[in-house]
């Protein structure tokens, strides 16, 4: 998946509050609803919070991610 679409799907989501999974490069999968996508060349990441878990943010590098779907 190309990042530009990596990045809309995660904006999307971001914009509307849905979740989206999101695999990355070394085959592991997180789960979460995006709650901000930074690409700004010195950040370059999703914060995800994850499913279930409203408390707890998860940054990703948007480089570690090789696709992304609204779930």
């Amino acid at each position: 998946m190309l990042t530009t679409a990596i990045i809309e799907t995660l904006s999307y989501a971001n914009g509307h509050e849905l979740a989206v999974r999101v695999v990355l490069r070394d085959g592991s999968e997180v789960q979460g609803v995006p709650s901000s996508v930074d690409t700004h060349i010195t950040a370059h990441e999703v914060f995800l919070r994850p499913v279930g878990d409203e408390d707890t943010e998860i940054a990703v590098s948007l480089a570690a991610i090789v696709s992304a779907e609204l779930i």
